[in-house]
């Protein structure tokens, strides 16, 4: 309930429910209140006020808005586990001291800082999605920093690449935590709260400054950063080792790619491994496999114990008689507890890492005192104390899925049997378990997987039976044991090598993929049931009622306007445009931001999951021009609706010209789809398109139901504007929305197209704090004049605007939780003229 708050109360409201709380608890133990709901009801008054109080404190160390943007100087350790790459390195930084014009400044204890390599121009004002000019520059100057070159697994030099440990002075530009909020997307925000950073932003290096200092390295008793830095020295010795300069290798891109699974299964580093291979796991089922799972830690926890045990037992021919001290049995146990503990802080400390050693500590502790709990009570209280160490933990994935397979798993267990006589009854009997468990898994993992996720692999049910005993029991020891002895780490390799052609074999089967829209609750929890039912020691004819109560979140649709409706969805695609148009029967994408890196791009990370939650078959895509916040996204849509139509403004030269079925957009096309009307205004058939004119050419998109319409503008400028307002009489540009064209750019928009076109609504779609200055004060002043509603996307998220309502609805508002950043309104947005609508 504490984490569904829009807004935090004051820490005393919280400090008075500990009152209470403790008031109920000792009354109930003092037999003052008899039933137990009163003990039940103090420990949720408890869980309710000790998360309010930490999440008060946690909004008390974010970046105060009157120091971002500005140019801070800082003192700081490096921490965690920096990311290496190419072109420089991100890494968190524990500030010890901050300055501003010379006065220290109090800034977050933790924030996250990216270095880049080369020249940059210092500005720093990246939008935080890859389209920001500004970063760092070179390392030059300082003579603790200078010729500070690092060689990557891969042979680059990174001036930049940072370890932990290590002391760092220099300036910094800094930003609140903001990311995009699109409905089913990624939370950024919750993420960054979740770590403790309160800041992110770049290192700003120029090489006139001679204004960065190398400091000496933190103390010797900081073992958590020397863990950081053992894990850091592991990782690149494991890439160079499998994947090296291999000039001479024709697999060298494969080998690059088992190096970096390898990598997040010794040390948990998951963003080592490409995106390529996630999609491929994802649509085979097994990527929980390729992170430090429950069963890794287990398993590592089970040998490790038998390690312990069997020296234990062999001490006494050393003339040291342990056992006399402390029983084999439980010494083996503890000493397997100690070394998964061990193992998941150096595998990152996820939450399955965090439900595994929790479990065995209670059962460890239970066995000390001779005590025996049911499943449930264990689960129950390793449970308990991974939310008591997180409390945020209840809002990732990771967590349901976890401790509900663990659930199932003890719920359906077969009866305890005698061993199979013969190895073969025995190994029988072994293959029978794991089909079963693997059966189970897939039955409570179903439903929740589309409930979270709108989508299962039907093909996961094959590959895991393939992965889980060849990863669990071969690669992951093997990828273990190479940090003592590194030429196991190529057998790993190998093995991964072949496994991933197997799946990517079977990744590429038509029906490897079960996709649906996202379920409502109610619907996920009757889909958990039928899973129980169906995997449920019980007899046939009341299992197969289970299918009944997994068709909801199985075949669950999407609401859709109704015909002769439309509704437009503007996304928080950061510095670029993407706006989704659906109809009764029919889905249209308008633009597909930008592509940021080989490894993001606004079209995997928001379009591809946001379609997928929608169940949208995307009927049409219109690029509105080539320029990549436009058109960067679209291969990865393209690749994940194949069956979509492209048209736009893209020059003959354009690689998606290679696409089956592209069309040129040209004014006078058009198309009707349920009583919708679909229209090119722009640009005029016939016209050339060159990569010199890209904007001048964007494709004007003019929807209609006859009653309301909505006009999308591209990147036009201010001569297309009144041309159109010229040609075409004022019933064919009159709209109730309008997509402000080149971000709000004083280079569009003018008065004459507003007064043409006298939209109710005005989009802007943005990246925060971006670069370009987007959108320019002179053009939400002429909104304002105008009368206009000003939607941006810095303020709103994502906004739903529905024909049949005419009102848009931000995502930031409808979902407001209290780790959210709240944008401030531009001062010009502050003082709205008389007759002004204000803004949404």
């Amino acid at each position: 309930m504490q984490l569904q708050q829009p807004s935090l109360w004051t820490q005393s409201w919280y400090g008075l429910l500990v009152v209470g709380g403790l008031m109920l608890a000792v009354g109930q133990m003092k037999g003052l209140l008899r039933s137990p709901w009163w003990l039940y009801g103090a420990i949720g008054l408890l869980a309710f006020a000790s998360t309010g109080w930490r999440a008060a404190a946690s909004v008390d160390n974010r970046l105060s808005g009157a120091l971002e943007g500005q140019e801070l100087l800082v003192r700081g350790t490096v921490a965690g586990l920096p990311q290496w790459q190419a072109d420089g390195a991100r890494f968190q930084l524990e500030v010890e001291r901050a300055t501003w014009r010379g006065q220290v400044v109090q800034v977050p204890t933790l924030v996250a800082l990216s270095w880049r390599n080369g020249n940059g121009n210092g500005n720093g004002n990246g939008n935080g999605n890859g389209n920001g000019n500004g970063g760092a520059g070179a390392i030059a100057s300082n003579g603790a920093a200078r010729n500070r070159d690092t060689t990557l697994a891969a042979g680059r030099a990174c001036a930049s690449c940072v370890s932990p440990g290590e002391r760092w002075e220099f300036p910094v530009r800094l930003r609140q935590p903001h990311g995009n909020r699109n409905p089913f997307g990624f939370d950024l925000e919750l993420w960054m709260w979740q770590q403790g950073v309160g800041a992110n932003g770049q290192v700003l290096v120029r090489p006139e400054d001679a204004a960065v200092t190398r400091l000496a390295a933190a103390p010797w008793y900081r073992i958590d950063l020397a863990m950081d830095g053992v894990r850091l020295q592991v990782r690149e010795r494991l890439l160079a080792y499998v994947a090296p300069a291999q000039k001479d290798r024709a697999d060298a891109g494969e080998r690059q790619r088992v190096a970096g699974v390898l990598a997040a299964l010794v040390m948990g580093d998951q963003a080592a491994i490409e995106r390529q291979d996630w999609d491929i796991f994802r649509r085979t089922g097994v990527a929980h496999l390729m992170s430090i799972s429950g069963l890794h830690v287990t398993m590592f926890a089970w040998l490790a114990g038998g390690l312990v045990g069997w020296a234990w037992r062999r001490s006494a021919r050393r003339g040291w008689p342990l056992c006399l001290w402390l029983p084999a049995p439980l010494a083996g146990l503890w000493g397997g507890v100690l070394f998964a503990l061990l193992y998941a802080w150096f595998s990152g400390w996820g939450v399955p890492a965090q439900r595994t050693v929790c479990m065995l500590l209670v059962v460890a502790v239970l066995r000390g005192g001779g005590r025996q709990w049911p499943w449930h009570a264990i689960w129950a209280m390793a449970a308990l104390a991974v939310t008591l160490l997180d409390p945020w933990a209840l809002l990732q994935p990771g967590f349901w899925l976890s401790f509900v397979a663990v659930a199932m798993l003890f719920i359906t267990g077969e009866a305890q049997q005698a061993p199979a006589a013969g190895w073969r009854g025995r190994v029988w009997q072994t293959v029978r378990a794991f089909l079963h468990q693997q059966w189970v898994v897939v039955l409570a993992l179903t439903p929740l997987a589309m409930l979270m996720f709108g989508q299962f692999s039907i093909a996961g049910i094959a590959a895991n039976m393939l992965a889980v005993p060849l990863v669990t029991l071969l690669v992951t020891p093997l990828a273990l044991l190479g940090v003592l002895l590194p030429p196991l780490w190529l057998l790993a390799a190998d093995l991964l090598q072949l496994m991933n052609a197997i799946l990517e074999w079977m990744a590429g089967w038509p029906w490897a993929m079960h996709g649906a829209a996202l379920a409502p609750l109610w619907a996920g929890m009757a889909g958990l049931g039928g899973g129980i039912l169906l995997a449920a020691r019980l007899p046939f004819s009341w299992r197969w009622q289970g299918l009944l109560w997994l068709a909801p979140v199985l075949l669950w649709q999407s609401v859709r306007p109704a015909s002769g409706e439309f509704e437009l969805l503007m996304l928080d695609i950061g510095q670029g445009s993407s706006v989704l148009v659906r109809t009764a029967g029919h889905s249209l994408l308008y633009d597909t931001g930008a592509r940021h890196s080989e490894r993001s791009d606004a079209g995997q990370r928001i379009l591809v999951p946001l379609l997928a939650a929608l169940d949208e078959r995307l009927d049409r895509l219109v690029l509105s021009h080539a320029d990549n916040d436009h058109a960067g996204g679209a291969p990865a849509v393209l690749q994940a609706r194949p069956q979509a139509r492209v048209m736009g403004s893209l020059p003959p030269a354009h690689p998606l010209h290679a696409s089956p079925g592209v069309t040129t957009c040209q004014a006078g096309q058009q198309w009707e789809w349920e009583g919708v009307r679909f229209e090119v205004l722009h640009p005029a058939a016939g016209a050339a398109i060159t990569e010199a004119n890209t904007n001048a050419s964007s494709c004007v998109l003019r929807i209609s139901n006859g009653r309301r319409s909505a006009l999308l503008a591209g990147d036009i400028e201010v001569e297309q504007e009144l041309r159109l307002a010229q040609i075409l009489p004022a019933s064919r540009l009159q709209s109730d929305v309008l997509l402000a064209a080149h971000h709000g750019s004083d280079t569009s928009t003018s008065l004459e197209w507003l007064q043409a076109v006298q939209p109710r609504w005005t989009l802007i779609q943005h990246g925060y704090r971006n670069s370009y200055g987007h959108p320019h004060a002179s053009v939400l002043q002429r909104l304002m004049a105008q009368g206009t509603t000003i939607v941006q996307t810095d303020q709103c998220g994502a906004g739903w605007w529905r024909s049949s309502s005419n009102q848009i609805v931000c995502e930031r508002e409808q979902h407001r939780r209290y780790w959210q950043h709240d944008v401030p309104l531009p001062a010009v947005r502050q003082q709205a003229p008389q007759g002004g609508t204000g803004n949404t």
